[in-house]
């Protein structure tokens, strides 16, 4: 209990200070999130990349059971929400709620805390897989635009472009003069408090209603997620720490980039933003759960 309290309340902490910076200050969440996108994030991916001692079959095996498990996600929830006839916008909503989990800011912080500098580093190449699958394929999923369209979109995205300079630096036969290689480990550094302080922020001016179908929505995330993940790894042989940081990963909040990908590509934007902020409050209660779990296998 000790190991999975210190793993959740440096999270929950950093957050809630966020949440109190949010309704104290008047705040531009839009330029904060923008900064921990473009700037902080980047230089984690290209940081985790340049020393991870991650090697190729631990990256392909992760590639492999995320990209199983994103996709069982979304008809899972395709089919459940026409089981319960929802709408075609409430369906798209479902569908980027379940299949997007929180990779980035809530997921790499959780597992640093969790796992260590090896989970951090595992993690950071789940927030890669995602952001490739989730951008080249969900514009497709829900505006059923064109895969050419989705694969310039994606290759606009800052942690691609970080992930083949970590692989570069990484790949060259000398080390970078005059340390300038610790500009990304500073930057680095700062990722996981910055990232945090924006949730918690995003959290304090949203709408916390909580009604059946944003428990349903939250439900099928934060458990759905990990347990579909755990199955997934255990098939494709996933074992130790890449099976406890997919399953973690995967038993994340909504993203988002599941509210940001149905405003532009269609859905129901208000539900969509309720998940995202309902998921994110009750995820502090379900990831001691999921932690509980992996540490008893």
């Amino acid at each position: 209990m000790t190991a999975i309290l210190s793993a959740i309340l440096p999270v929950l902490t950093i957050v809630l200070i966020g949440f109190w910076a949010g309704k104290t200050f008047t705040l531009d969440r839009v330029s904060l999130s923008r900064i921990t996108l473009y700037i902080f994030t980047p230089a984690l991916v290209a940081e985790s990349l340049y020393r991870s001692p991650i090697t190729l079959a631990n990256a392909k095996g992760l590639f492999l059971a995320f990209s199983l498990t994103y996709a069982l996600m979304g008809a899972i929830a395709w089919g459940l929400s026409g089981l319960l006839r929802f709408p075609a916008p409430v369906r798209k909503s479902a569908i980027a709620t379940s299949a997007f989990p929180n990779t980035g800011n809530m997921g790499l912080s959780v597992s640093l805390f969790a796992f260590g500098e090896e989970g951090l580093n595992r993690a950071a190449i789940v927030l890669i897989i995602s952001s490739l699958l989730v951008f080249s394929t969900g514009p497709a999923i829900l505006k059923g635009g064109g895969f050419a369209n989705a694969l310039k979109f994606t290759l606009k995205l800052p942690l691609i472009w970080a992930m083949l300079i970590g692989l570069a630096l990484r790949l060259l036969p000398f080390e970078l003069p005059f340390q300038l290689d610790r500009v990304l480990k500073v930057l680095a550094d700062g990722t996981i408090p910055v990232a945090l302080v924006v949730l918690g922020i995003e959290i304090s001016q949203s709408s916390l209603r909580l009604t059946r179908y944003d428990l349903f929505a939250s439900a099928l995330r934060l458990l759905g997620g990990g347990a579909v993940a755990y199955s997934v790894g255990q098939v494709v042989g996933l074992e130790g720490l890449d099976l406890q940081v997919l399953v973690l990963q995967c038993s994340m909040p909504a993203a988002v980039s599941s509210f940001l990908m149905v405003k532009e590509f269609g859905g129901d934007t208000v539900r969509t933003a309720r998940v995202v902020a309902m998921s994110s409050v009750l995820a502090f209660g379900t990831l001691p759960l999921v932690l509980g779990l992996l540490s008893l296998s």
